[in-house]
């Protein structure tokens, strides 16, 4: 009888030996991906903050001045000169509110998404248009043209210094802001 109680008692030692080994090693495996994933979230905070900082650099400003050209030329191409000017202070004015994207880019490629729809800044984006090639290259330099005047030279518009909205004559989204002026096709609104 001594024999089989050491024996039991020795199988009770090896199973419970078995779950705390069990236990242990998966409170290891939990830190180590939790060590893991922390380390990857970490990097990928540090990877987005080096994104969304500003940094002028020539491929920076390369980059926002494409983004800036792009949205003028899809949302004025065919408007006057001042009317493209409005469209890219409007953008930039944007920019400076802090409400927006924090960079050209971040204001022409921004989405939300409302009540499930998402909504695009500029109708542009969410129909995908910017990823096909602009189709009338002379109204595509004058946009270049006045996106380098607006950005590198700071050609301003002076009734537009508060102008953060704009659209076309022909709807009426009824947002019940102050209108500003009306450039060619577009109307401008304040905040």
């Amino acid at each position: 009888m001594i024999s089989t109680m050491s024996t039991e008692n020795f199988d009770r030692m090896i199973s419970l030996t078995k779950t705390c080994m069990l236990i242990l090693g998966f409170y290891i495996v939990m830190q180590a991906m939790v060590t893991v994933t922390q380390n990857k979230l970490n990097g990928l905070r540090q990877e987005l903050a080096a994104q969304n900082s500003y940094q002028p650099t020539a491929a920076n400003k390369t980059k926002q001045l494409d983004c800036l050209t792009k949205n003028i030329y899809w949302e004025a191409a065919t408007e006057p000169f001042e009317g493209k000017v409005a469209v890219a202070q409007v953008t930039l004015n944007r920019v400076e509110s802090g409400k927006f994207g924090d960079s050209i880019c971040g204001v022409v490629y921004q989405k939300n998404i409302i009540y499930e729809k998402l909504i695009c800044q500029f109708s542009w984006v969410c129909e995908g248009t910017w990823k096909t090639k602009p189709v009338m290259s002379k109204h595509y330099a004058e946009s270049e043209e006045v996106a380098k005047k607006v950005l590198f030279e700071n050609f301003r518009l002076p009734s537009l210094s508060q102008a953060m909205y704009y659209h076309a004559d022909y709807v009426n989204p009824r947002w019940g802001k102050e209108k500003v002026t009306k450039i060619g096709q577009h109307i401008f609104y304040k905040e």
